[in-house]
């Protein structure tokens, strides 16, 4: 490759996006409890759609870092994900996007 595209790899990179098979993905962040079955319930579904990079942030019994998750998302349940900088929201919210076709698009970038 040219040093422009290795460049342009890392910039990529470097704001949050990960090369994956050829392509380029958001990061994938949810914040979860080790004990949610909407949260594994999400969790496999974002597997199925080949996502590698999934961020997460367990919550349990951390108040500091469920009074994050609050903060940026305004919600209080789990599990809450993020595709790059937007905001899914919990596992039915991801899983009406998947039924509306709209899963795909915000996973490729």
């Amino acid at each position: 490759k040219s040093d422009a595209c290795k460049i342009r790899a890392f910039i990529l990179c470097a704001h949050g996006r990960v090369k994956m098979l050829g392509s380029f993905m958001p990061k994938v962040v949810m914040y979860h409890t080790g004990t949610c079955p909407y949260c594994t319930r999400a969790e496999r579904l974002l597997v199925k759609k080949g996502v590698s990079n999934l961020e997460k942030i367990d919550v349990s019994g951390k108040p500091a870092l469920w009074k994050e998750m609050e903060q940026r998302t305004g919600r209080n349940t789990v599990p809450q994900i993020y595709i790059g900088e937007f905001h899914v929201g919990g596992c039915d919210d991801l899983h009406a996007l998947e039924a509306a076709g709209k899963l795909d698009a915000l996973l490729a970038g």
